[in-house]
């Protein structure tokens, strides 16, 4: 059915391009060749009405056009979006996996020497996965829900350890209710103890400050790591992150890294939405 709909529309097209082209030629036809004239002016021995049928005709068939013109502008830019949206779910769905596998690893060896640990952390993964699941599907989270996630992914960490990890996250939130796309600022926290606690035998730390207000949203986590370890080149996470801030805030972001002598600063700033 949809098939035949649109044969009969591309032929009413064609139809309506025959006549518009038809039309004229053929009035300049016949004045010239039948009535022998050596010039012509459209339609100017016909009567008033004719004129005025033909001009409607032409001004409907502009009118048409137009909005032809705007609903395949209005197409294209909503199959752009919905390709970006597809975009960003896919990149969404890509954050962060091996955490959730190591904690599992952590877990399976807790169970048996500290099970009252272990319930903790299984509640505090729980809630993690529950986040990242069903709250990262949505377009936009508040910023206290990110936050509340992040202290969450401390506190997994925290309990993973069997050393001391110096951790500081200090808020300045001037009021609630931002709101930011999920998961943005995970993968940079998640890069702080991947590349430097993991490393770190001892005198490892983690610094985080988070700032809002009505002109940006400021996330930054400073720590240390080992000197001897090879630098990695970025990874596919980091990759992700820069598509998903190119999509979601175009002129809206600053990324940025700094590495001084044992210590690595990553700043993320966002325009408020």
């Amino acid at each position: 059915m949809i098939k035949n709909l649109k044969r009969n529309n591309w032929l009413l097209a064609k139809i309506i391009v025959l006549v518009t082209i038809a039309v004229p030629l053929s009035i300049t036809a016949y004045e010239f060749i039948v009535l022998g004239k050596d010039s012509v002016v459209f339609l100017g021995d016909y009567p008033s009405a004719v004129g005025i049928v033909v001009v409607v005709y032409y001004a409907i068939l502009l009118l048409m056009g137009i909005i032809w013109i705007i609903g395949q502008l209005k197409s294209v830019l909503a199959l752009k979006n919905e390709t970006s949206k597809n975009e960003l779910l896919h990149l969404q769905s890509q954050v962060s996996p091996h955490f959730f596998f190591n904690t599992l690893n952590n877990l399976y060896g807790l169970v048996g020497k500290d099970p009252k640990k272990a319930q903790e952390l299984i509640l505090k993964l729980s809630d993690m996965m529950r986040y990242s699941i069903y709250e990262g599907e949505r377009e936009f989270v508040t910023l206290e829900e990110e936050v509340a996630y992040l202290k969450n992914y401390i506190e997994l960490h925290k309990m993973r350890y069997h050393k001391t990890i110096n951790v500081k996250f200090d808020t300045d939130i001037k009021k609630e209710g931002y709101l930011i796309m999920p998961l943005l600022f995970i993968l940079l926290l998640e890069n702080a103890f991947k590349h430097g606690v993991e490393n770190l035998r001892e005198n490892s730390f983690v610094h985080i400050e988070m700032s809002a207000d009505e002109k940006a949203i400021r996330f930054a986590v400073t720590n240390n790591f080992d000197a001897s370890e090879v630098a990695e080149e970025p990874g596919i996470g980091l990759k992700n992150l820069k598509r998903r801030l190119e999509l979601a805030y175009p002129d809206n972001h600053s990324l940025s890294f700094q590495k001084e002598g044992t210590n690595y600063k990553a700043q993320l700033s966002l325009k408020p939405l």
